[in-house]
């Protein structure tokens, strides 16, 4: 390993550690902070990075190889086609309108067609490394521009295939390898037999994934190493890209193809597990580089024709995607969010336009100055998303909800639900049919409305408002229950009531194990996982279906759930070291197991009847594995 190379990394590092808490601290994320770090110790600005550092971000460029095999996995075919008319319409109106609105301006300043349409095609991308990365850390993924822009990256993705397939037969001649760099097997072919080359690399892929790589795995997960599994997942990953880099194409692209391929596979989410804090650090490296490979010279030369070029490509995006957003039926603040976040040109353009550069299909002028157009948009979008969380979003985007005030409640009873969505309604229709009367209190202004005319009694407020708590009756209430779908504003509600309403018994809706072990570490005792009442009563009824009387078995699943909780609470000062998680779990599924036979023999009635300790063990593990 070279001085220059270990020089590289630490200098990398040390700007990660320094400029991403920086930029976190201002609010600006951290892909901000990763772009801001690699252009100051770029070779531009302090220099510690010289042009001889650009080695670093071919090693750095495997965090979005990395990425896409993540995306892939989760590309589960039942989820693409639940999501199919928003990935195909919305991702295809993107991407076809906004190549041919590039395609018209670049054949007017007086590009040939088939330049004019590659640059076209490489600049409808948007960058899925920055976007992802942003939706994330901002808890954005599951609003509708979050599952909006996860559907038009998708499609960009799975588009990149097609194109790679086109360029080629655009090519004026056949593809030379550069002097100074390895041949593919793309390297002097003509265009048709590039493009057979490169869907017989694609399906090999695939079939790579399905018939070997399975059962690969499969051979590896028998030996029960940890470290060979993540070693294994690893050559995955890398082998794969590496094959791709021999034929000559993107090896985020051969990754995405395997992740898709593994993402029905049983070992989908040990690969997520094993791949992820790798994927992490690279991205963040991959951040860096885009940021020093800014050439700042080539802005300094030809400053008009790069603003414009830049300001053009985001306002021709912006255009498209707002207007796509209009027809997908997205609110103003989301539409907003949507169009400024996929404005920026992706990942994916560095390798479309070297592979047009190779094919003669641009100058080398030209791919140099497209290649820092697209740098240059990557970074300015985390300022423009910045923006529109500073200044625009609390203008327009909040304008609805702070205009309708709190209501006024006038009633106060023993009880107060905060949520009432399909878990409080049902909660609440049973206190009520059982006489007993309680305030509810809900955050979504039209489920409230809905509401009311079902004929319930519910006030639209913030829970998490102390006033609002007050107003409530939080003073002379008893119970507060926090039935609210989002576990963060759960423990918000927790932590505010328990402080200044300790007088309050809290009882809360728990999502799933972990839930609730954050909510035992508040000092909650009375949690309520959604699926484990659920579960356990389809199993006793499972019992009866077998024969088994109605009242034993339901006295076996009252056992299960006593113990299971019992248990949850053993686990919870453990689950942050996972060995010792794993060993307690299987302590306390013995324990169990035996407590349960020790009820069998008390009640011989289940003992007359097939009874299978699996069973037993399967529902524990099956309600543990939530996670």
């Amino acid at each position: 390993m070279s001085n220059i190379f270990l020089h590289d990394a630490l200098i990398y590092l040390a700007a990660a550690v320094v400029f991403v808490p920086i930029a976190k601290k201002l609010g600006m994320g951290s892909v901000l902070g990763y772009l801001l770090g690699g252009i100051i110790i770029g070779p531009f600005f302090l220099g510690f990075i010289g042009q001889e550092g650009k080695d670093i971000m071919h090693f750095a460029e495997f965090g979005v190889v990395m990425m896409l095999f993540l995306i892939g996995l989760e590309l589960e075919p039942s989820n693409f086609w639940r999501m199919r008319n928003l990935i195909l319409g919305t991702g295809s109106v993107q991407l076809c309108t906004t190549t041919v609105l590039i395609f018209a301006v670049f054949l007017f300043i007086g590009f040939s067609w088939q330049a004019a349409l590659a640059c076209g095609l490489a600049l409808a991308m948007s960058s899925t490394a920055i976007v992802m990365q942003t939706l994330r850390e901002k808890g954005l993924t599951r609003t509708e521009s979050g599952k909006s822009s996860f559907a038009v990256l998708l499609f960009q993705d799975i588009a990149v295939i097609p194109i790679l397939a086109l360029l080629p037969l655009l090519a004026f001649s056949a593809v030379h390898a550069p002097a100074t760099g390895n041949a593919t097997l793309l390297s002097g072919q003509p265009g048709w037999a590039q493009t057979l080359t490169l869907l017989g690399a694609v399906g090999l892929v695939i079939l790579s994934g399905r018939f070997v790589i399975v059962p690969f795995l499969r051979f590896i997960a028998r030996i029960h190493l940890r470290e060979l599994f993540t070693a294994a997942a690893l050559l995955i990953v890398i082998g794969t890209a590496y094959i791709m880099m021999l034929v000559g194409l993107s090896p985020a692209l051969g990754t995405f193809l395997a992740g898709v391929v593994l993402a029905n596979s049983e070992f989908r989410h040990e690969l997520e597990s094993d791949i992820e804090p790798f994927k992490g650090i690279l991205l963040g490296l991959f951040f860096i580089s885009v940021g020093a490979s800014i050439n700042f010279s080539l802005i300094v030369n030809n400053p008009l024709k790069i603003v414009a070029l830049v300001c053009g490509i985001i306002v021709i995006k912006a255009s498209v995607l707002f207007l796509t957003g209009k027809l997908s039926r997205l609110s103003f603040d989301q539409n907003l969010l949507f169009t400024l976040g996929l404005a920026q040109v992706g990942e994916f353009a560095f390798v479309l336009f070297s592979f047009s550069h190779q094919l003669n299909i641009l100058s080398t002028q030209w791919t140099d100055m497209m290649m820092g157009v697209t740098a240059i948009s990557m970074t300015v979008t985390p300022l423009l998303l910045l923006a529109n969380e500073r200044f625009i979003f609390p203008r327009f985007g909040t304008k609805e909800k702070e205009e309708k005030e709190a209501d006024d409640i006038d009633v106060h009873n023993p009880v107060i639900i905060a949520g009432f969505g399909h878990f409080g309604s049902t909660l609440g229709r049973f206190l009520r049919a059982n006489g007993i009367n309680a305030t509810i209190l809900d955050n979504d202004s039209d489920r409230v409305d809905l509401l009311r005319k079902m004929g319930f009694k519910v006030f639209y407020g913030d829970a998490t408002r102390v006033d609002i708590l007050k107003s409530a009756g939080a003073d002379e209430a008893r119970v507060l229950i926090a039935a609210i779908d989002s576990p963060e504003t759960n423990y918000d509600l927790v932590e505010k009531t328990k402080k200044l309403f300790p007088h309050l018994t809290i009882m809360v809706r728990a999502r799933s194990r972990l839930d609730a072990y954050e909510l035992i570490d508040m000092g909650v005792k009375d949690i309520y996982r959604e699926s484990l009442d659920t579960s356990v009563r389809l199993g006793i009824d499972v019992l009866i279906k077998l024969g088994i009387r109605k009242y034993s078995a339901t006295r076996a699943g009252q056992n299960f759930i006593k113990y299971d909780e019992a248990a949850m609470y053993q686990l919870a000062p453990h689950r942050h070291d996972q060995d010792t998680y794993i060993f307690n779990t299987r302590e306390q599924i013995q324990l169990q197991e035996q407590l349960l036979t020790n009820d069998r023999e008390v009640n011989p009635t289940l003992n007359d009847h097939a009874w299978d300790s699996d069973l037993v063990v399967n529902k524990f593990a099956d309600d543990g594995s939530e996670h």
